[in-house]
């Protein structure tokens, strides 16, 4: 199929749906937002040497959702869930040196310095292991990553599509769906990007992938090892680190791997505590969710 750039169709410039995906694909740290909050209620940063915008947060979910829309044309999306975290808090001027509890609504200003979102579509679904997989897309915005200070540059965005557990709202996203480093300038540039990946996407291929993960088990010694190694991982010498391929879960994050072995009630153990990779892996996307929102999809690709 030939891509066609997302800018020579009409914008849609609307969210169709109003059943929202759920919100629940990460919690840590994190609050959930509407759209409309998000939309409304929080400024815009800006690049301080120029003064120009960035591209907002609500454009960004817009742009990637109308993407969505063009490439799965004639799917259902729903509404996109939002989480947001570090809130950047200030003041209109009119409110300077006025006590923090005498301020009105009106005269507090606010942003989220990270940003997440997905967007269910769930007429394009399947089955693993008996759990119903529907394909999600979304994206993740971190300000911490960008330079604020200079003038207007290339603005960096993640960007995702894969599939969403409904067991367990965990994302199973792999490394052909996911653009770790995004730089753009404008939201026609990000549109094509979205667009790209989604059309590059082999949604077959990664179903094939993931059925057949329960097709192999380890044993209760052997996901002991995994767990020790995981944990003695964070302690090794460079030299011997930087020969072997990144762990990136954290520590708590391998304890509550190991918590889950023993009491998850969808991804526990057998009896005779052997475990299929397809358990194994939900061990570990469910504990990614506790990661920070600017780390959380680097983690999730696999």
């Amino acid at each position: 199929m030939e891509l066609v750039k997302v800018q020579e169709s009409p914008i849609i410039r609307e969210v169709v749906d109003q059943e929202i995906s759920s919100d629940q694909f990460i919690l840590s740290n994190t609050l959930p937002l509407s759209y409309e909050q998000l939309r409304n209620e929080c400024i815009i940063p800006v690049f301080a040497k120029d003064n120009e915008s960035t591209i907002s947060n609500p454009e960004f979910i817009l742009t990637v959702y109308e993407a969505a829309q063009k490439w799965f044309n004639g799917e259902r999306l729903l509404k996109p869930a939002v989480r947001v975290s570090h809130p950047i808090k200030g003041r209109i001027p009119e409110a300077m040196g006025k006590a923090v509890e005498l301020l009105t609504d009106n005269e507090k200003t606010i942003y989220y310095e990270r940003m997440a979102f997905v967007v269910e579509i769930p007429s394009i679904r399947d089955t693993v292991s008996g759990n119903a997989l529907s394909l999600t897309v979304g994206g993740v915005r971190a300000y911490n990553l960008e330079n604020l200070y200079r003038g207007k540059s290339e603005e960096r965005f993640k960007v995702f599509i894969g599939f969403k557990n409904a067991v367990c709202i965990n994302l199973c996203i792999s490394t052909d769906g996911f653009k770790a480093e995004l730089k753009v300038r404008t939201v026609h540039e990000l549109a094509d990007k979205a667009y790209e990946l989604f059309s590059n996407f082999n949604a077959v291929r990664q179903i094939e992938q993931l059925n057949r993960l329960d097709n192999y088990s380890i044993t209760e010694s052997q996901f002991a090892q995994i767990v020790g190694r995981a944990r003695l991982y964070q302690y090794l010498p460079y030299k011997d680190k930087k020969d072997i391929p990144e762990l990136p879960v954290s520590d708590s994050q391998v304890s509550l791997v190991a918590k889950d072995y023993y009491s998850s009630e969808s991804f526990c153990k057998n009896d005779n505590g052997d475990i299929d990779l397809w358990r194994l892996y939900n061990l570990f996307t469910g504990a990614n969710k506790s990661s920070y929102i600017d780390t959380f999809l680097d983690r999730g690709a696999g």
